[in-house]
């Protein structure tokens, strides 16, 4: 087990069309999602959560195994499995969930669980933070993993779950503090700061202990901040867009992925990657989470896909650049 999550696990119901009450559910859940796209990225993953014994947590737990996810470390409830319903608008996507004492929200293993010798990176944040006794137990466990992996941060914040937005700021600002890369949407920035510049909060985020921000646009691509750089920023591959859901964990997924393909195994690494190797990284994860939005719900990319895909896109551009 190279990277490991910890976190939510649940099904999507997403509405088959605007305005009706069609729903197709899909497994999902923001750690769920990237385990699956780090698995389908070529690196051994593992997951940390608690699943219910009902029909949905059935479908989840057989869904991480054929896709190759570790489950071992999988803890199972008769708590109901956590839903979530999803209508896609023209901008974003809106989010109804049902999470109060289920299964992934009352993960509470005692004693904790000791990850893997072998494993480098640690990945928490989303839904998952929001209920106790998962959320205590979650940071427990990253505070447990800080000196033998990368912890790895994305908030995916959901605004329709949180109560007291200005209490969750300020709780925020402590998992910045336990993060040594912190990834971003832009949407997640301006809930966080509003009304703020993005590169102020990256700032924050770096002034908190953070080595690495990056903050994705969607279609607008990228950005990377590291103490002593200037902003880095790539773009993102064009695509005919299907669907967006999944695409910020595919991209998540990705920069562990790539991370580990440079030779990044300890938090100082981050910031000794050069320019260049940085640039490589986050248009992985860019062309990851491009094709993942090409398919239906969180669907993201083999190894194979993405390494084809930049080969093309490498071409295209020999091409273009050789034209008179």
């Amino acid at each position: 087990m190279r990277i490991a999550l910890t976190g939510e696990a649940l099904i999507d119901f997403t509405a088959s069309e605007a305005g009706t009450l069609a729903f197709l559910g899909h497994e999902g859940g923001s750690p769920l999602n990237t385990a699956v796209a780090c698995a389908r990225l070529g690196q051994p993953t593992g997951f940390l959560t608690q699943l219910s014994t009902d029909l949905f947590g059935e479908r989840l737990m057989g869904f991480l195994q054929r896709n190759g996810v570790d489950t071992s470390f999988i803890l199972r409830s008769n708590a109901p499995s956590t839903l979530a319903f999803v209508e896609r608008t023209p901008q974003t996507n809106r989010y109804a969930f049902y999470t109060r004492g289920s299964a992934d929200a009352t993960w509470a293993p005692e004693p904790l669980p000791q990850l893997p010798a072998d494993c480098r990176f640690l990945h928490f944040g989303s839904i998952s933070l929001l209920q106790d006794p998962a959320a205590t137990r979650i940071t427990d466990l990253v505070a447990a993993s800080r000196e033998c992996c990368v912890i790895v941060f994305d908030p995916n914040v959901r605004p329709s779950l949180i109560t007291d937005m200005a209490a969750y700021r300020a709780r925020v600002t402590g998992w910045f503090a336990m993060a040594d890369l912190v990834k971003l949407s832009d949407e997640d920035a301006a809930l966080l700061a509003p009304g703020q510049q993005v590169d102020a909060l990256a700032a924050e985020c770096l002034q908190a202990g953070a080595r690495a921000v990056i903050v994705t646009r969607g279609g607008d691509g990228a950005t990377l901040w590291r103490t002593g750089h200037e902003p880095l920023t790539v773009a993102a591959p064009r695509v005919t867009v299907v669907d967006t859901i999944g695409a910020g964990d595919t991209f998540t997924a990705g920069l562990s992925v790539s991370l580990l393909a440079h030779g990044v195994e300890r938090p100082a690494q981050l910031g000794e990657l050069g320019d260049d190797a940085w640039r490589e990284v986050m248009s992985f994860a860019a062309t990851a989470a491009a094709l993942n939005c090409t398919r239906e719900g969180a669907d993201p990319p083999t190894l194979e896909a993405v390494h084809a895909a930049l080969a093309k896109a490498q071409n295209t551009a020999v091409a273009a650049a050789s034209r008179p």
